[in-house]
């Protein structure tokens, strides 16, 4: 079968998308993904070698999943069978396996293509196992979502996970070149509304090659300017799941950006996620955790501003009140920053947890009973406000330990006082012998 109309019973004459038309007819055609196909490819070094083995192909939309599986059946000569994880159940899964055993047994193998296979649970993944593990089927699952979060690690094991390529500017215009030798006539654009179209089709081939058809469908008497195309075409928003991994991605992105003071890049991404609808609240407690991550002490201000900004935001909503939070956004990625109160909280509790239950020194315990002052407890002990410089110079760890240096603040901002402060409490502290 040369397309999928083809394999649900349409005539090769019944109306079809464009992009169905454009097509690839082989692998040597599909564009953007060079590092899979190319001749060091791992698909090519498949091809090569005579065997394909199941792969799991995770990619956004319109970048040749489909296709990709259908010409590599083509290739090595196996019958393709597509199937939709959305639209099929565990009879449907029965069903494809025994015929793909009866089609073994005249030679002929079977290489499945599921779509969305994401959308299968852990039972059904489970059910592809013995059938992948004897050869009956050759499985090539498509998937937009992360394989690590979404699949069974049994199936996992079983397949090579292959990522494929957003489209870029080069391959989006390939695309275009090709709608315009199948029409036989120029898109009628502009240079700076082709570039526009290219932007809104976002990485995406196939919705690239939707946006043409609608173009040439309007035949404008003049070529449209990027004014022209926003007005005839509605722009889709730009792909963000706020619960899968694209959600974590920019999150990501948006806290290294303020974490390496880049003030631009944490705006992008931060309209990035506005834009795509993230909660406003996920968005400031990641703020107020890069404020006490990364900026610490350094500047104590920044964690009352990331505050300060959920606190705006609760107060106008939005869109008022996501300037607020780009107020803090700014404000945290030009603060110097230091994450030695994070390193020194981390090095304590590593220490906690290798020592054990161990009790405070007896000095610094409190004795409410007499059996408690009989024991010990609090003898010895020197209150710091009797002391001279308000410093007795105890030492307030366990017994059975020696002291210990976790914070170890940076030369930058307000810790560089705080390092001064340290200083000076360890001068007493020698001068008492500690």
């Amino acid at each position: 079968m040369s397309n999928l109309f083809e394999a649900a019973g349409m005539d090769e004459g019944a109306p079809r998308p464009l992009a169905d038309k454009l097509r690839p007819q082989t692998l040597e055609e599909v564009v953007g993904q060079s590092h899979l196909l190319g001749e060091k490819g791992p698909l090519a070094r498949m091809l090569a070698s005579g065997h394909l083995s199941s792969i799991i192909l995770w990619g956004p939309p319109g970048t040749g999943k489909t296709t990709i599986a259908r010409l590599l059946a083509n290739r090595v000569g196996l019958h393709f069978e597509p199937m939709s994880a959305i639209f099929s159940g565990v009879a449907d899964l029965k069903k494809v396996f025994d015929a793909a055993r009866a089609r073994r047994q005249t030679g002929q193998g079977t290489l499945l293509f599921v779509d969305e296979i994401h959308r299968f649970n852990r039972t059904q993944q489970d059910s592809f196992l013995p059938v992948m593990e004897d050869g009956t089927v050759t499985v090539v699952g498509a998937t937009t979502e992360n394989p690590s979060f979404e699949l069974n690690a049994a199936l996992l094991s079983r397949a090579q996970v292959l990522v494929l390529n957003r489209l870029d500017d080069a391959a989006l215009e390939e695309l275009l070149a090709r709608a315009e030798a199948h029409k036989g006539r120029p898109l009628p654009l502009t240079d700076e509304a082709r570039a526009s179209l290219r932007a809104m089709a976002d990485g995406d081939g196939r919705y690239a090659l939707n946006l043409a058809e609608e173009v040439y469908a309007l035949a404008p008497d003049e070529p449209f300017e990027t004014a022209d195309l926003i007005a005839a075409i509605q722009r889709r928003a730009p792909l963000y799941d706020k619960g899968r991994e694209g959600h974590y991605n920019l999150v990501s992105a948006l806290h290294k950006s303020i974490r390496g003071s880049d003030c631009d890049a944490a705006l992008y991404w931060l309209a990035r996620m506005l834009v795509g609808g993230e909660d406003p609240l996920f968005i400031a407690r990641r703020l107020v955790r890069a404020a006490i991550e990364d900026i610490g002490l350094a500047d104590p201000q920044a964690v009352h501003q990331a505050l300060a900004a959920k606190e705006v935001f609760d107060f106008l909503g939005s869109p008022e009140g996501d300037l607020a939070l780009a107020q803090a956004t700014i404000y945290l990625a030009m603060a110097p920053k230091s994450n030695a109160g994070y390193k020194a909280f981390g090095a304590s509790k590593r220490a906690a947890k290798e020592t054990g239950s161990v009790s405070p020194p007896a000095h610094i315990l409190n004795a409410p009973t007499r059996l408690m002052e009989d024991l010990g407890y609090g003898a010895g002990y020197e209150y710091d406000h009797d002391a001279p410089n308000a410093f007795s110079g105890q030492d307030y760890f366990p017994e059975e330990m020696t002291r210990q240096k976790f914070y170890s603040p940076v030369d930058r901002g307000f810790e560089r006082e705080i390092a001064k402060r340290l200083a000076y409490w360890q001068k007493l502290r020698q001068e008492k012998g500690q």
